[in-house]
Formats: structure tokens, C-alpha cells, sequence
């Protein structure tokens, strides 16, 4: 029996990710004029690999909304209609997904960020199943698979009819005009069923929890203090977003973009906010390492909200160059679960798996898995 998949592509999510711009919202046209290059389609076709020789039959909008990303996987394709605007809009995503629904899909697939997971909320609710597809910025919602190919593998599983529970997964958002100021504010929105696969869909980004703070300064103190003295005259040091390595650049005495990408040489910030490209041109002829720290609750070191750590910076760096920092907490409420990457090229993605040392603390490093999901000790 044919297994019907609804297909919605937002093909300019993420777009603003690897030129600094923090998202992709009202932001399109400045992304595309700084040379960002849009890969919603490209990842959508990652996913889909891992179901091309199964039984399914797609519904889908025309053109680069989902019809030729699934003509191109070599898939049975029904259009169902087509975007009103070109580039298309949220309003598009929202007319998709309720035509989709009158077609009766199995499951509804959908490639975006948690402004597309917003859109499918508002537009169906939890009328039917979804399977997110991580294209986006910032991805706080749980209704993602860890990485493209992740989420094609539960795809896979419910067309071949495996025993796959269903469970309610938080929809969250953020104002990306506060993102792009430094400040982060999370929003609930809602919820939409999702295929509980403990090992493949993500979970949402939790809250530091009430009274940790004071000793997590402490630790993070310790932290900065290592890093102190890893740092080497003559060698620029990247260092990611996030409060951790916000900590790390306090106590340094220097300037943080919090939520975007610095880069240190000498004791001096040179370069602040950068852009994928200009990480590529700072490190290219210069010795160069890259510290960076987890998503709480997640565990994704590459592909949220650092899309400017491309997969072209990893392999000019080297992964002997790259140093993960995290503190103990952080590691241990991710309960078991490994450390995740997904830089956009799945072989780069599978060569960092493996134990990898984390440094938690003041000569203080652990190993900690990296990558392989299927691996995993199953979140309880």
C-alpha cells in the first residue's frame, strides 16, 4: 500500500544563517546580496535518499516548494498547486499545508525553521503527523530530525510500518529582531504530533534550571581559565556563540557578540559578527583553532545558530583544531545522549563522530560521544 507524504520546502530557510543575519526573516533579499546560497532543497534531498526505494507516493506545491526536490529523489510526485509570490511566502507555506490536508497525506514533511514549524501550526494543529526537515537559523522546536538525514530515516520507518508512537512536540520561536541584538526570547506557541524516535528528532533547548547559576559561574570561571592558557600568541581563535563562550570572553576581557561569531588573535578581538565567508578568508593562510559549546537540552554543536561554522571552515581547520566546551551540567542533562553535528555535509558529519574530549573545568576534560545517533543511550 503507497504511503502518501505531504512535501512543503520554505526555500529561503536558513538563508541568513551563514552571513551573520541570524535568521531569515524579512531578511531574504540583504542574505542573498551578501552571497548567501540557499540549501533548503539541498537538505530536503538528503532526507529523501533514505526513502527512495520505498513505496511512496508525494503531494507537493510546484517548482522549489517540495515537487522538484521529490522528482529530483526519483520520487512518484503529485502537484497539488503552486506559490502565489515568488520567492514564496508564509502565506504559501499556510495554503500548502491545508490543501495537504484535504488530500489526506500520512504524514506531513516539511523543511524549515521554527518559523515554518510556526506556519504548520497555525495552519493544520495536529491533524496529522509532521516530520521536520532542520534548514533553518535557529531551531528550538522538538519537531525536528537531528540532522537531514536523521529525519529521513523516520520517515523511512513509518512507510515501512515499524511500531512508531506518536507524542505532542513543543513549537517555539524567538524574536529574531531581539536575536539580532543579543537577546533571546523564546516564545511557546503550541504543539504538533510527531513520530517519537528518541535517537533521530531533537528535543526542545531547556532553560538553565532555578538556583544553578552561582556555581555555574564558578565552573564557567574555570573554563575561561583553561582556555586562557590554550591561547597562543600568533594563532586566531574562533570563538562560538552561545553564554558559555560568552562567559569565556568576559573573563578575557573582551567584547562578545553572544550570538554571533568572534575571532580573537593576540589578546584582541579582530574581527566580530563575522560571516561564513569571512571565517574562510581569516583562517586561510593563518594557523587557526575554533571553540565551540553545545545547545542545552540539544546537544548540537554545528547547524543551530551557527551556520557561519561551515562545513569548507571544519575541514580548513581540522578537526585536531576544533575544541568543544561545555560544563559538566550541560553534558550530563542530555542523559546519555551524544553530541550532535549537522554541518550540511553528512560525510564530515560521520568523520567527527566518535569520543571526543570536552573541556568542563580548569585542566578538567572528559570524553563525551560525538555523532552517531543510532549509538545513543535512549533519553528516558
Amino acid at each position: 500500500m503507497t504511503f502518501n507524504i505531504g512535501l512543503i520546502i520554505n526555500p529561503l530557510a536558513g538563508l541568513g544563517g551563514s552571513v551573520a543575519l541570524k535568521g531569515s526573516d524579512d531578511v531574504a533579499s540583504e542574505a542573498l546580496a551578501l552571497g548567501a546560497v540557499p540549501k533548503a532543497n539541498a537538505r530536503c534531498l538528503q532526507a529523501l535518499a533514505e526513502v527512495a526505494d520505498l513505496d511512496v507516493c508525494v503531494y507537493a506545491f510546484a517548482g522549489d516548494m517540495g515537487a522538484n526536490c521529490a522528482l529530483s529523489a526519483g520520487l512518484k510526485t503529485e502537484v497539488v498547486g503552486k506559490a502565489k509570490t515568488q520567492p514564496s511566502s508564509a502565506a504559501d507555506t499556510i495554503s500548502a499545508a491545508q490543501m495537504l490536508l484535504t488530500r489526506g497525506v500520512d504524514l506531513l514533511v516539511f523543511v524549515g525553521g521554527d518559523g515554518t514549524a510556526r506556519d504548520l501550526l497555525s495552519a493544520i494543529g495536529d491533524q496529522v503527523p509532521v516530520v521536520g526537515i532542520p534548514a533553518g537559523v535557529k531551531i528550538h522546536s522538538g519537531v525536528y530530525g537531528i540532522t537531514p538525514m536523521a529525519a529521513g530515516q523516520v520517515i523511512a520507518q513509518l512507510i515501512k510500518g515499524e511500531l512508531v508512537s506518536l507524542r505532542s512536540q513543543e513549537v517555539r520561536d524567538i524574536d529574531e529582531q531581539e536575536f539580532r541584538a543579543g537577546r533571546v526570547k523564546a516564545r511557546y506557541y503550541g504543539e504538533l504530533q510527531v513520530p517519537e524516535s528518541h535517537q533521530y528528532m531533537q528535543a526542545t533547548k531547556d532553560s538553565a534550571k532555578p538556583g544553578s547559576k552561582e556555581v555555574e559561574a564558578l565552573v564557567l570561571d574555570d573554563i575561561a581559565a583553561h582556555i586562557e592558557e590554550l591561547m597562543d600568541p600568533g594563532i586566531r581563535y574562533i570563538m562560538g556563540s552561545g553564554s558559555t563562550i560568552a562567559a569565556v570572553m568576559d573573563y578575557l576581557g573582551l567584547a562578545n557578540s553572544l550570538l554571533g561569531v568572534d575571532v580573537v588573535e593576540d589578546g584582541q578581538v579582530i574581527a566580530s559578527d563575522v560571516t561564513a565567508q569571512q571565517l574562510l578568508t581569516l583562517t586561510e593562510h593563518h594557523a587557526s583553532q575554533l571553540f565551540i559549546t553545545l545547545i542545552g537540552g540539544q546537544g548540537h554543536i554545528l547547524g543551530r545558530g551557527n551556520q557561519q561554522l561551515s562545513a569548507p571552515l571544519i575541514k580548513q581547520l581540522g578537526l585536531i583544531n576544533i575544541h568543544i566546551v561545555a560544563t559538566k551540567t550541560k553534558l550530563k542533562a542530555l542523559q546519555g545522549r551524544p553530541l550532535l553535528v549537522d554541518s550540511g555535509d553528512p560525510q564530515l558529519d560521520q568523520e567527527m563522530a566518535g569520543l571526543v574530549p570536552v573541556i568542563c573545568g580548569f585542566h578538567d576534560l572528559v570524553l563525551y560521544p560525538l555523532g552517531d545517533p543510532q549509538q545513543a543511550s535512549v533519553a528516558k
